[in-house]
C-alpha cells in the first residue's frame, strides 16, 4: 500500500469518526431539547380573538406548565375555572391579591391602585374598557382581562361574583410563552414593561428558547454529520475505483 493510500485511508476513518460523533451529539441535543420542551410545555389552540393581537383565533400556542403561585402581573395565562365554563381560557393578569383595578381615569386608562397603567398590548382602537368598574382582588386570586377589550368576556363580566370577578391562582395551568402556528406567525410572548416596576416585577422568560436552540443545533449536527459521512464514502469509493483501474491497466 502506498503512502497516499495510507493517508487517504486515515482521512477516511477520521471523517467517518467525526461524522458519527456529529450525528450522535446532534441526536442527544435534538431529542433532549424536544423532550425538555414536551415535559415543560403544553400546546393549546386559541378559540377566539379576545386576546388579539397578542394571540389570535386559530393560532397554536405553547404554555409553560406552572403553579398558580408563580404567576405575576402581565402574564398571559391559561386557566380553567368552573365559574367561567370549566374550559381552558386565555387572558392576561392585570391584578393580583390586594390590588385595586379600576377604569377609567380622565385619559381613559386602566388604573392599578390609583396609578394609570400603560397597556401597549391592547388591540389598536380598543379602549381600556367601555364600562366603568372598580374591583379589589382578594388574596390568592387574579384579575384577568383580554387584550381585545371590546370583544372579551373576562373579569369585568364576573364582577358580581363573590371574588369580584377574579379567579383563584390554582385555576392556572400554564403561562403562554410563544405562538408556534402558523409557521409564518411564530413569535415569543413578551412580558410588558409597564408591570416591571410594580412589586414582584414581571416573570422571567421560560426555557423555550434554550430548548428550541438545542433542537436547532441538534438538527444541524445530524444533517452535517450525515452529509459528511456520505461524502467520505463517495470519495473512498472513487479512490478505490481509481486505484483498481491503475492496477489493472
Amino acid at each position: 500500500m502506498s503512502r497516499a493510500e495510507r493517508t487517504g485511508g486515515a482521512r477516511g476513518r477520521l471523517g467517518r469518526a467525526l461524522s458519527s460523533l456529529a450525528v450522535a451529539v446532534g441526536c442527544v441535543l435534538f431529542l433532549g431539547g424536544f423532550g425538555w420542551a414536551a415535559v415543560l410545555y403544553q400546546p393549546y389552540t386559541v378559540p377566539s380573538d379576545s386576546m388579539a393581537p397578542t394571540v389570535s383565533a386559530g393560532e397554536r400556542i405553547l404554555a409553560q406548565r406552572i403553579d398558580g403561585d408563580q404567576v405575576k402581573r402581565g402574564d398571559v395565562v391559561v386557566f380553567r375555572d368552573p365559574m367561567w365554563g370549566d374550559l381552558p381560557m386565555i387572558k392576561r393578569v392585570v391584578g393580583v391579591g390586594g390590588d385595586t383595578v379600576a377604569c377609567c381615569d380622565k385619559r381613559g386608562r386602566l388604573t392599578l391602585d390609583g396609578e394609570a397603567l400603560d397597556e401597549p398590548y391592547l388591540r389598536q382602537g380598543d379602549r381600556a374598557s367601555f364600562e366603568a368598574f372598580e374591583a379589589t382582588v382578594p388574596e390568592g386570586h387574579l384579575f384577568l382581562l383580554g387584550d381585545h377589550r371590546n370583544d372579551s368576556l373576562d373579569s369585568r363580566t364576573h364582577l358580581q361574583d363573590a371574588a369580584n370577578g377574579s379567579v383563584k391562582r390554582d385555576t392556572v395551568v400554564g403561562r403562554v410563552d410563544a405562538v408556534v402556528w402558523p409557521l409564518g406567525e411564530t413569535r415569543m410572548t413578551e412580558r410588558p414593561g409597564s408591570f416591571a416596576d410594580l412589586p414582584g416585577g414581571v416573570s422571567s422568560p421560560g426555557p423555550l428558547r434554550p430548548a428550541a436552540l438545542a433542537i436547532a443545533v441538534g438538527t444541524v449536527l445530524i444533517l452535517v454529520g450525515a452529509a459528511t459521512g456520505a461524502i467520505t464514502t463517495v470519495r473512498e469509493r472513487r479512490a478505490g475505483l481509481t486505484h483498481n483501474g491503475g492496477t489493472h491497466g
